[in-house]
Order: structure tokens, then C-alpha cells, then sequence
């Protein structure tokens, strides 16, 4: 019995292996910029530190976030990644338009909320939440949100607090259906549950402000700042002689009256150190009821430690 072969024409083969064209949308960036991603990622990731000793800390579990992505999405694509049953905890700042979510499973939601009133943290079935348990989760995500500015710095402004709890993102209108937000992605180790959670930031007032802050000098990065910074730090001054080596079996027999001679010259005056440095030189010298010094040059060309050698 002959076996049936089957023939690929060359044309059809690589008409095949070739994908479909990706269109291009001009009218948004592909993705954030590489200095844009990497400030942000170095953010989200201390944020999410933060967050999993927050939760350990409210809900007594073993906690461990991680940032699994971050990165440019329209609120459709945002709102068509989500669940459509879930918690979005809607922030934003009094006197705008825009807001933010952070949202999380419902399940999870509702799990927090026991553990912290002082059950078991068993997590029941999908249902909106109570006015008690919305005040409760109020709270937690206001330490949250206090959390994830800190983290991001002047990114987020101190009014940008908690302004509603919804479910549905598709029903909160958050944003336009084209508005691009900043979405972070994270992976939650609850015990031994994963779960997944979102933060979304709407995306041209994040990164007008981020490039502010990039072009902005650093205060702290100007010289005369910075001099006039460390003018005012105290430091140990130490008064120190020329050292002197002994053996090791010397020191181990040393007794009460034993003297040990010295390399220092009785005619030199000492060095003055900071941080084992030598900056100047000094002559003993008595203030009072107390040990003090003499300067006698403001400078030491030549340390002690250099002289004995």
C-alpha cells in the first residue's frame, strides 16, 4: 500500500511562515521610554516591599509581592485584562478628573477583611462589600496609597487618596476608553495562595511628571549644597602620635610599670586626624581640668606614620 504524500509549494510555505503585519498606532507611544521603565520599575518594586510588610503586618499572613510588569496600556485593554468581578479601589485627587485604581481580587478583599476583624480569613463568595467591611478596607488601602507615594516620590501628590470602592471596571469609568495608563502588574504570595493585582495611573500627568523630576537638578547634587551640608556634620578629631610595632608575644606579656618606647620624637608635636587622616598638628596642652591641644600648623605634609617608616 503506497503512503499519500502531500506537497507544499514553496510560495504557499512562506506565505505561511510569514505573520500578519502588526498595525502601528501613531497616536501612541509602543511602550514607555527605557529611562521612563526603568524609574518606574525601580519604584513599583520598592512599593511593593512596602506593601507585603503591610500585609503581613494588618492581615497576619506570610506575605510576599512581587512586580510582575509595568507598562503603557489604553483603559480598554486595562479593563478587558482585569476580572470582571473584582475590587477597584478608585483614588485620585480632589480638584481632578483623573483617577487611579488598585485593584485586586474580591475574594482576597474579603479575605483581608476577616483576618483583620479576627477570623480565619476564609474567602467566601463574590458580593459587594458592607459598610462595615468597605470602612475597614478604606483604612488598609489609605496605608497603601500612603505606601505607594512614598515610593514614587513627587509622582503622586499627598492629596491623592481613596475616593470610591467599585467592581466593575468597564462600570467606573475611570478614564476615556483611549486614555493610556500606566498599568503596574503584581504577584501576591499570600501563605501559599497567589493572587494577581493591578495598579493603574493615568499615564500623561505620571510621566509629565517624571520628566520633570529627571530634568529638575537635584538639590542635594549642587556642590555649594552640599558643602555647606557637610560644613555642619560633626566629626571625631583625634590627637595621635607615630605608631610604634611590638611583637604579638610582647603585648601578651605586658605587666603594670612595663614601658614601651616609642618612635615618636619628643620635639614633634602630634598629629591631629579625622577618620585616622591627618589634617594638622598640635602640641599637648590643658584647658582647665581637662586635656586639650594646640594647633601648630593648620596642615601635615608629612604624617607621623609616614615620618616613622
Amino acid at each position: 500500500m503506497k503512503k499519500k504524500t502531500r506537497t507544499v509549494e514553496p510560495a504557499a510555505e512562506a506565505e505561511a511562515a510569514t505573520p500578519e503585519p502588526e498595525l502601528y498606532d501613531f497616536g501612541r507611544p509602543a511602550s514607555l521610554s527605557r529611562e521612563h521603565s526603568r524609574a518606574l520599575s525601580g519604584a513599583f518594586d520598592a512599593f511593593a516591599r512596602t506593601w507585603a510588610m503591610q500585609l503581613a503586618t494588618k492581615i497576619r499572613l506570610r506575605a510576599q509581592v512581587s512586580l510582575a510588569k509595568v507598562g503603557l496600556e489604553t483603559y480598554d485593554e486595562y479593563v478587558a485584562s482585569v476580572p470582571a468581578q473584582t475590587t477597584l479601589v478608585v483614588s485620585g485627587l480632589p480638584d481632578s478628573e483623573e483617577r487611579g485604581i488598585v485593584e485586586f481580587p474580591l475574594p482576597t478583599a474579603l479575605s483581608w477583611i476577616s483576618k483583620m476583624i479576627g477570623g480565619d480569613g476564609s474567602k467566601g463568595d463574590d458580593r459587594p462589600l458592607t459598610t462595615v467591611e468597605q470602612a475597614l478596607l478604606r483604612g488598609l488601602m489609605d496605608e497603601t496609597l500612603a505606601n505607594l507615594r512614598t515610593s514614587l516620590g513627587g509622582l503622586l501628590p499627598e492629596d491623592f487618596t481613596v475616593r470610591a470602592l467599585q467592581y466593575n471596571a468597564a462600570f467606573a469609568q475611570v478614564a476615556g476608553a483611549h486614555d493610556l495608563m500606566v498599568v503596574a502588574r503584581f504577584d501576591l504570595k499570600l501563605a501559599d495562595t497567589i493572587e494577581h493585582a493591578t495598579i493603574a495611573l493615568p499615564a500623561v500627568s505620571l510621566l509629565e511628571r517624571l520628566s520633570h523630576t529627571a530634568s529638575t537638578p537635584d538639590p542635594d547634587s549642587d556642590p555649594a549644597h552640599l558643602i555647606e551640608h557637610i560644613a555642619n556634620v560633626l566629626v571625631e578629631v583625634s590627637l595621635r602620635m607615630s605608631e610604634q610595632t611590638i611583637s604579638p608575644d610582647k603585648i601578651a606579656h605586658l605587666a603594670v610599670g612595663d614601658v614601651i618606647p616609642l618612635a615618636h620624637r619628643t620635639n614633634r608635636p602630634l598629629d591631629l586626624t579625622v577618620g585616622g587622616h591627618p589634617f594638622a598638628t598640635a602640641s599637648l596642652g590643658q584647658s582647665g581640668k581637662r586635656l586639650a591641644c594646640t594647633v601648630t600648623s593648620p596642615e601635615s605634609p608629612t604624617s607621623l606614620s609616614e615620618e616613622s617608616k
